[in-house]
């Protein structure tokens, strides 16, 4: 999206609240005649002898003077104002036809419809916030959790710029002195001490790369975390999800193959969100409903960040297990193994599954003892097979979690673990944490900018090859606050804003 210079000198018009029927509706003006338009339909107060952040009732009417609406009227006269610039917001009643029709004369009188995102965009470019604070303000709107609405006001507040910004003005002033320098390369001599430079990289890169680090954390609270429940038919998985909802969501039966579809349920962990899916059980279909059910649980769980697999500790063989395992985890997917029905079987062990250590299965182990042919535990011959060495992945028992999903048995102790899942040791909820996607990828590339100088000084080449590596990463850090911008970047980020704001 576009914005040329005249349609930013426009005075514009939005409904800034919610479409619909409600209460009220707040229509909001921005631009220098802003109140001007207001004042020609406005009867009380004359607004253009009125102070700013003052509120007025009076009625709106049209150009036959026939009464539209009672309102009151609020008045920002710029540059004390959202957009910089005057701002009348106007409090009608929330009827459709008495808002188009007070929106249809504001344009009479000279607005025109606001772009999405256009009020925003004008507070940017006069100076009110950078472009990170900006892009804060769709993500405060859009913020469903405690979790998600304070990492939008940390940053609409300015925290993480602020940093960037005197992070980028050290690298500047540096970058000043070897930009002088080869201004005197004849005479040889050095403005920026090298040893200083290195340190100052450095430590900008430890600081970049904890802000890179972050990035999955703040993910996963702005957009919350794709959870799939998978395993074989009646392992549990449908009363796991109740446990978790703590209310009956799914249907539960003794009948394999209950859930033919996915069941999908938000789970707020102290403050992250987590996008619970309930799947069909993973096993050869017996009909074609449930042949679909089961592909759709192989699609979700290939689109998700984090398995929860749940297993029957009675029905399931440790060989199944693995099968399922090797067949359902993904590449940089977080898993849990949920050892379900724990009350009918209490004494089933981490071992008896998977590998600890470097040697075999426990299992297997004490079956190589007594004999291949000697029962262990009530097991059969081929419950166990021996040796486990070839099972392709590495299971820890930090992601094993014995659990009576029925009797809702370490329940909370898995609530833990999911919230844990999100965290690292180097990141916490109450650091700076990023969560812009854009922001990401700027820090990925003044962060190889910033290894690129490092390289170059290590390496003795020449000052300006250092200058350039050092005036790419400027550049990347500045379109993080909008210091370098461009009109595409522009109409791409306040492009997705709601109309109005």
């Amino acid at each position: 999206m576009q914005y040329s210079t005249h349609d930013l000198n426009d005075t514009i018009v939005a409904l800034a609240t919610p479409t619909g029927i409600g209460a009220i509706g707040v229509i909001r003006l921005s631009g220098k005649d802003a109140i001007t338009i207001c004042n020609g339909v406005f009867r009380g107060k004359d607004l253009a002898q009125q102070d700013t952040h003052t509120i007025h009732f009076g009625t709106i009417r049209d150009r036959e003077d026939r009464i539209v609406d009672e309102v009151l009227v609020s008045l920002f006269v710029g540059p004390k104002s959202y957009t910089g610039e005057n701002v009348v917001e106007v409090s009608c009643h929330g009827s459709n036809y008495i808002i188009q029709q007070l929106i249809q004369l504001f344009v009479q009188e000279g607005a025109r419809m606001a772009q999405p995102g256009e009020f925003t965009l004008r507070a940017f470019l006069n100076g009110r916030m950078d472009l990170s604070q900006a892009e804060a303000v769709a993500d405060l709107i859009a913020s469903s959790s405690a979790s998600s609405h304070n990492l939008a006001m940390q940053q609409m507040r300015g925290g993480f710029s602020d940093e960037i910004q005197r992070l980028r003005q050290q690298l500047l002033d540096f970058a000043s002195l070897i930009e002088l320098e080869l201004d005197f390369s004849e005479e040889d001599v050095e403005f920026a001490d090298r040893t200083e430079l290195k340190t100052l990289v450095k430590k900008i890169q430890t600081y970049i790369h904890a802000l890179i680090q972050s990035f999955d954390l703040g993910n996963a609270i702005k957009h919350g975390i794709n959870t799939v429940i998978a395993g074989r038919p009646n392992a549990g998985k449908s009363t796991l999800l109740n446990a978790l909802l703590n209310e009956d969501r799914a249907i539960v039966s003794d009948i394999a193959g209950t859930t033919r579809d996915t069941i999908e349920e938000v789970l707020n962990i102290e403050g992250i969100q987590f996008r619970l899916i309930d799947t069909a059980g993973i096993r050869e279909a017996s009909d074609q409903i449930e042949a679909i059910g089961v592909e759709k649980t192989m699609e979700k769980i290939s689109q998700s960040a984090l398995l929860i697999y749940v297993f029957d500790v009675i029905q399931t063989q440790p060989e199944q297990v693995r099968q399922d395992l090797a067949k359902l985890v993904k590449p940089d997917m977080h898993l849990l193994v949920i050892a379900n029905k724990m009350d009918l079987n209490p004494h089933t062990k981490f071992e008896h599954y998977f590998e600890v250590g470097s040697g075999k299965g426990e299992v297997g182990r004490r079956k190589a003892e007594r004999g291949n042919h000697e029962e262990v535990a009530g097991s059969t011959d081929s419950d166990f097979p021996f040796p486990t060495s070839d099972f392709p992945l590495a299971i820890s028992e930090a992601q094993w979690i014995p659990i009576s999903a029925l009797e809702k048995m370490n329940i909370g102790f898995l609530k833990e673990k999911l919230y844990q899942s999100v965290l690292t040791e180097q990141v916490q909820v109450d650091s700076t944490i990023v969560s812009n996607a854009r922001h990401f990828e700027a820090l990925k590339k003044a962060s190889e900018s910033l290894d690129d100088v490092l390289h170059a000084m290590d390496s003795g080449i020449t000052s300006d090859f250092v200058a350039m590596d050092i005036r790419r990463a400027l550049a990347f850090l500045g379109e993080i606050t909008g210091e370098i911008s461009t009109d595409d970047l522009l109409g791409n980020i306040f492009g997705k804003f709601c109309i109005g704001k």
